[in-house]
């Protein structure tokens, strides 16, 4: 059971490194030509495919990885203080586990095969990476309802269980809340959910790696 806590601890906070390492590299590095033409467009992306492929792997099935191990260890904490809550919790936990390694699978494919279609019909690749782009971040980015969704009802089950830190658990209603708020037509709401995501998944695995007593 520590050992899982251990792994928990280790998961959480490389989530939270990964997210500022996601923020960093489309707000700093990405310099994608969004005023281009479709020919400078996919040349961008020919030329940077290497790189996106490295990042999809990290970004999705690298973190969906670590977020099962996270699932799981929370599962196992939460179990027995909160069964109906903490189950249902997993639930929405495993599904975003799906949700976001078949966005990785769908981008990482999608993209080679955009990069290919390029060569010959510039203005066609560019269309289909449009409804790429769009099927991902419908199910990985665009909304995030059911990682919300998971972080809101295990912040209920540990309040209810008198689990973690209750200070962490009330961050994680806000940010839970926040998530599932993203399917409303609001500019802020994913940059919120993800922001303060960073912070509660740190703070979440320091705990687990101290295996503290609740804090009050």
């Amino acid at each position: 059971m520590n050992s899982l806590q251990r792994m928990a601890g280790i998961s959480a906070i490389s989530e939270a490194i990964i997210y500022i390492l996601t923020f960093v590299f489309w707000g700093v590095f990405w310099a994608y030509p969004m005023d281009g033409n479709a020919v400078e467009k996919m040349s961008y992306l020919a030329q940077n495919e290497a790189i996106l492929l490295v990042a999809d792997l990290i970004m999705y099935i690298l973190w969906a990885v670590l977020l099962s191990v996270l699932v799981i260890a929370i599962h196992e904490r939460l179990k027995d203080k909160s069964p109906a809550i903490t189950q249902i919790a997993t639930l929405f936990g495993a599904i975003w586990v799906g949700l976001i390694i078949a966005s990785g699978m769908i981008s990482h494919i999608g993209l080679a095969a955009v990069v290919d279609l390029s060569v010959l019909e510039p203005e066609k690749a560019m269309a289909v990476h449009s409804v790429i782009v769009l099927i991902v971040n419908g199910l990985g980015g665009g909304n995030e309802v059911v990682g919300g969704l998971w972080v809101l009802l295990l912040s209920i089950a540990a309040l209810k269980a008198n689990d973690l830190s209750k200070k962490l658990n009330y961050l994680g209603l806000f940010v839970g809340s926040a998530g599932i708020l993203t399917m409303l037509p609001v500019e802020g709401l994913t940059e919120t959910f993800g922001i303060s995501q960073i912070f509660w998944f740190l703070w979440l695995g320091l705990i687990l790696l101290k295996n503290k007593k609740p804090a009050f």
